[in-house]
């Protein structure tokens, strides 16, 4: 126990160093007074730490909010308006839209909160209580624990901490979750608000101006925000979705600075931050190179060509499709980002000299059993083992269960749909609701296609194929895919909503015992579980050489302030208003205008670059009001070189004062490799400029009523 206690406690101490020239870390707010105040002084912060985090008192921190899945959000008045990415409400935009309401090609805007729209199954939750517990989940861990029985003492000691945190907090959510690869813990208390509602949003042409094409891409033009409420019951809590509900009453909202950006400006960024592998070795490193990110590049691709046809030449399909496409095609882009990233600066040569370093110092300084010493070897052979099988599953998974949409229903029913004694379906009114939503979003016949594309690569590329091939495509087929795929969409009854409903109101397994989809499913899902099983020692493996690695590096240098990997938990990083040289001869400026979009449009691509009369108009006029900077200019976004990563958009960028005056939404092309690796020089955060987002709302839509609810410092 004795070198377990000695970690805790460097926990502790290396809250109290810290470089004064590193940008990198995504901070945790407790630590802040510790840790981080007194650089973020020095660099011009007028706040202190308990006006950012407190743990009493109402502060910051109470303003930001996880916005659905994996978004960040941020409370800017009284009434709990709620700003965010317009892709981060892409979803709630679409679904709330038709032919005949078409918000994601024309926007909406709210003139009152009566027409506000209810954007069903959209969560917003605030966090209400964040403690360390570490000690509770890790002070009865032997340190020489193997790491199943680390597992296990761990798992017990969450699964006794959650359920007294929930006592002790009725009707809230209680996350616990682990820092530093498993070597400390945090405990969340979250309140779930559920009525959420849709106030504004741009048309994509501006929401999403630049589409793919400038995805990742600075200099950048987009309008990238969207306009939300949080609506609570009589009582100020959450409730459930009623006409009786009333505004959110937020004690905490971010006030807004008219006054711009200046190069070298202080910026802090609070947010929700997703998923960061900066710890991984040379090992995870080529395995993503080789396998992980080629095979998630082809099989996007290849998916995505199809979507992008059919949405081209149908509005219902655009409009069924946009946020699905989205949603794969940004990842499709990183990935290839990524790679490119790591390769060109070399991040793996980096790696390895780390490695080299942590290796020597763990035999010079470490006993065998302290488990340091093969640390490394462990992460090497378990890496080496699952790399095979993982490339399997990642195609089962891509290409089957996330390409191929039939198969969701499919899955759906067979999971949700229990049966009781007399084979009767629990709650059918639930799962046609839940199927209803799904049918409006689905076209057999994209699917289809995607289908028969999806089924052809991989039989072209992966070594081991779900049992259906031989027992079906081949059997029954003649291994002709394309017939195997015409004959699954002719017949199977998950295809057609009506027959799917009609099956919920008159169950019987025979029923669906023989459908094409269901056979089809069971064997998709029947591979993915074995090779899922396959995968359960190497991960043990791996986790315990993680766990070991991270903690051994922080021994190894002790005086240095690590910051953890992003785990979708609230974090705080900060920096300064930056330009940067992407390479030899080109300097990019740190914010963009209006202008550009004017330049950047192109009638030759309407999809990415199309830009709305209105907003022509008003660009010719220079009618910019007092959002203009003093050249007159409209910013449009701007960079900072914050340490941000996925679920971070949406965050509010804040000045000095704690005062919004920007919403991020990307990262650059060139640092893409940052998930693994921070790069201080070239990594920075495009956010839209506030002002432009209050242009829009005032000038462009005319929704002047939400800004009389916003305060200005």
């Amino acid at each position: 126990m004795l070198l377990m206690k000695k970690f805790l406690l460097l926990l502790a101490a290396t809250s109290l160093s810290w470089s004064s020239f590193a940008d990198e870390g995504m901070w945790l707010l407790p630590y802040l007074q510790k840790m981080n105040i007194k650089n973020m002084k020095e660099r011009g912060c007028k706040l202190s730490a308990e006006e950012i985090y407190s743990v009493n008192n109402s502060s910051l921190k109470d303003a930001v909010v996880i916005f659905g899945g994996g978004c960040t959000g941020e409370i800017v008045s009284p009434e709990g308006l709620l700003f965010t990415n317009h892709h981060c409400g892409y979803g709630s935009i679409q679904q709330l839209s038709s032919v005949e309401h078409d918000y994601l090609k024309y926007g909406f805007w709210a003139m009152s909160q009566a027409e506000e729209l209810p954007a069903p199954g959209l969560e917003v939750r605030f966090i209400r209580q964040i403690a360390d517990v570490t000690a509770e989940i890790m002070g009865n861990v032997p340190s020489i624990a193997s790491q199943e029985e680390y597992d296990r003492i761990t798992r017990e000691n969450i699964m006794a901490l959650k359920k007294r945190l929930r006592a002790e907090n009725p009707d809230m959510e209680v996350l616990v979750k682990s820092f530093f690869g498993g070597n400390q813990f945090f405990a969340f208390v979250m309140e779930v608000y559920k009525d959420i509602r849709l106030v504004g949003a741009p048309p994509s042409s501006i929401g999403k101006f630049g589409g793919d094409t400038d995805n990742w891409m600075w200099p950048r033009h987009t309008g990238d925000f969207s306009i939300f409420r949080v609506y609570a019951g009589a009582d100020n809590r959450p409730a459930e979705y009623s006409p009786e509900n009333r505004p959110y009453k937020a004690e905490k909202f971010l006030k807004i600075s008219l006054d711009g950006v200046e190069e070298n400006d202080f910026a802090m960024i609070m947010g929700f931050p997703g998923s960061t592998e900066r710890y991984a070795t040379s090992y995870e490193i080529d395995n993503l190179l080789k396998v992980e990110n080629p095979q998630r590049i082809f099989i996007r691709g290849e998916r995505q060509a199809i979507l992008w046809e059919d949405m081209i030449a149908s509005d219902a399909i655009r409009i069924q499709y946009a946020s699905k496409y989205a949603r794969s095609s940004n990842y499709w882009k990183n990935s290839i980002g990524m790679s490119r990233g790591i390769e060109k600066l070399d991040v793996k040569a980096r790696k390895e000299a780390q490695e080299a370093s942590f290796q020597a110092w763990a035999e010079k300084n470490t006993l065998p059993e302290e488990g340091y010493v093969d640390a490394l070897e462990k992460i090497r052979s378990a890496v080496g083992e699952m790399s095979e099988v993982g490339a399997t599953r990642q195609y089962v998974a891509e290409a089957f269960l996330a390409a191929v949409e039939l198969l969701n229903p499919v899955r759906s029913f067979l999971n949700t749909a229990k049966m009781s004694v007399d084979e009767k379906i629990e709650d059918p009114a639930e799962s046609k609701a839940i199927l209803t939503e799904w049918y409006k979003d689905y076209s057999p016949a994209t699917d289809r296609k995607v289908a028969k594309r999806m089924l052809t690569i991989a039989r072209e590329n992966m070594k081991e194929l779900p049992s259906f091939y031989t027992e079906v495509v081949d059997k029954e087929f003649g291994g002709d895919i394309n017939a195997y795929v015409d004959y699954l969409y002719d017949h199977s009854l998950f295809v057609s909503e009506e027959k799917v409903m009609a099956l919920l109101d008159d169950y019987a397994p025979e029923k669906i015992a023989a459908d094409p989809a269901v056979v089809l499913a069971q064997s998709v899902m029947k591979q993915y579980r074995q090779l899922s099983s396959a995968l359960k020692e190497p991960q043990k493996r791996y986790g315990e050489g993680h766990r070991k690695y991270i903690a051994g590096l922080m021994l190894q240098n002790p005086k240095k302030a690590w910051a953890s990997d992003a785990n979708f938990t609230i974090r705080l990083t900060y920096g300064r208003v930056l330009p940067y040289s992407p390479a030899d001869g080109i300097e990019y400026n740190y914010y963009t205008t209006l202008k550009g979009v004017m330049e950047k449009e192109d009638p030759a691509n309407p999809q990415e670059f199309f830009v709305p009369e209105k907003l022509k108009e008003l660009y010719a006029a220079k009618d910019f009001g007092r959002y203009a900077n003093a050249k007159g200019e409209l910013p449009t976004c701007f960079l900072a070189d914050c340490d941000i990563t996925g679920g971070n958009s949406g965050s509010p960028v804040l000045n000095d004062r704690g005062a919004l005056i920007g919403l991020a939404f990307d990262g650059n092309w060139e640092a893409m490799s940052g998930d693994i690796a921070f790069e201080p020089e070239l990594q920075r955060t495009i956010a839209v400029d506030i002002r432009y987002v209050l242009f829009v709302v005032d000038k462009f839509a005319g929704a002047g009523w939400l800004l009389d609810e916003l305060q200005f410092e």
